[in-house]
């Protein structure tokens, strides 16, 4: 009897406790956290569908301008920056020595002409031999070519311009002393850009002249500048496995400069009335892609197939309709019908205690 009256509050106890746990794990499934998510609705838009990759800025014009003669340099007269024209003087070398020895060689011309004009007289009434007649005007030709080769040493000791540009690099300086070959000047051609982008074989044939191509540079972050694929190099770079297609921009963006890096879009395809989500919706796990769609609070996922893509969107061919929303921050916590809870995103707001623009601009 004692043990009865034992066992009882014991069992008592027991199912009192069993009841409290049934009671916490009821009240933990009813008080499921919602993970908050950010959003994104599923659209109707156009994209392009484009070729990715980066280039340098080149001038379609550019030499090294060099001294063809040696000597001390008399007058530099561009500085860079200038902008030339095609022949103009850029710089002088001392010719004083050059000048004595055109005239010395043109006084010879002019002895031997006389020389050979007497000649020529006594000749026609055979007073003089045919030897010394042949060598009498031997002697002016030579005479008349040495003039010449003064007269181009004398005009090589001035350093001309080969075709309209700036001047983008001098390298001489009034008293130096230069040789043969000596770099003097770099000319560009400003307002005729290239650039060189290099394509791999698997996406050549996407490409074609006239194709469109957008470029930005760092220089001028926001804007873009255009141009348009004018060769595409039929030989195939066995050491990478590329194709190099030469981008001709337009001269007008006089903002663009030779030698920025600029990253590039080669256009080859537009769609109108795609299927767009942003770019952050999309989950890719071997191969796959899937996004987290949300509807009557919770999250689910689908499996979708992407098609074109740019900077910030992705063209869907499959797996979604307009209208629906799908997440684009939150995935990495989410799991298939996980509750969710649809944040607005924080705008940027000014630190504390920083004085608004227009007070800022007006101190």
């Amino acid at each position: 009897m004692n043990m009865i009256r034992t066992a009882v509050p014991v069992l008592l106890g027991l199912a009192l406790l069993s009841g409290c746990k049934a009671d916490s794990k009821a009240e933990e499934k009813k008080e499921e956290a919602a993970i908050p998510v950010e959003v994104a609705t599923v659209t109707l838009g156009t994209i392009d569908a484009a070729y990715r990759g980066t280039a340098t800025l080149e001038a379609e014009n550019e030499a090294t301008v060099l001294s063809k003669q040696s000597g001390t340099v008399e007058q530099v007269l561009v500085e860079e920056g200038d902008r030339v024209r095609a022949g103009q003087l850029l710089a002088r070398l001392e010719s004083d020595k050059l000048r004595f020895e055109r005239a010395r060689a043109q006084a010879d011309v002019d002895r031997l002409e006389q020389d050979f004009t007497r000649l020529k007289s006594v000749y026609q009434r055979n007073l003089v031999s045919r030897e010394a007649y042949d060598k009498t005007q031997y002697e002016l030709s030579a005479a008349r070519a040495a003039a010449d080769l003064a007269s181009l040493a004398l005009r090589e000791s001035e350093v001309r311009a080969p075709f309209d540009g700036i001047v983008s690099a001098r390298y001489i300086k009034r008293g130096n002393l230069i040789q043969p070959n000596a770099q003097a000047f770099r000319i560009t051609q400003m307002d005729r850009l290239r650039a060189a982008v290099y394509v791999p074989e698997r996406d050549i044939h996407k490409l074609k002249t006239e194709h469109l191509v957008k470029l930005t540079v760092d220089a001028w972050p926001g804007k873009v500048f255009t141009g348009a694929v004018l060769l595409i190099n039929p030989v195939i770079d066995a050491s990478t496995g590329t194709v190099k297609v030469t981008v001709n921009i337009d001269a007008k963006q006089s903002e663009l400069r030779p030698g920025m890096f600029a990253r590039t879009e080669i256009l080859y395809d537009h769609r109108e009335q795609a299927l767009l989500i942003p770019r952050d919706a999309v989950i890719t796990e071997d191969a796959a892609e899937s996004v987290y769609v949300v509807a009557s609070d919770h999250a689910r996922r689908r499996v979708v197939r992407i098609g074109y893509g740019d900077a910030g969107n992705f063209e869907v061919l499959e797996g979604l309709k307009a209208g629906e929303q799908v997440v684009t921050t939150g995935q990495a916590s989410l799991k298939d019908g996980a509750k969710v809870q649809v944040v607005t995103p924080l705008k940027d707001e000014p630190a504390a205690g920083a004085a608004p623009a227009a007070a800022a601009q007006e101190g």
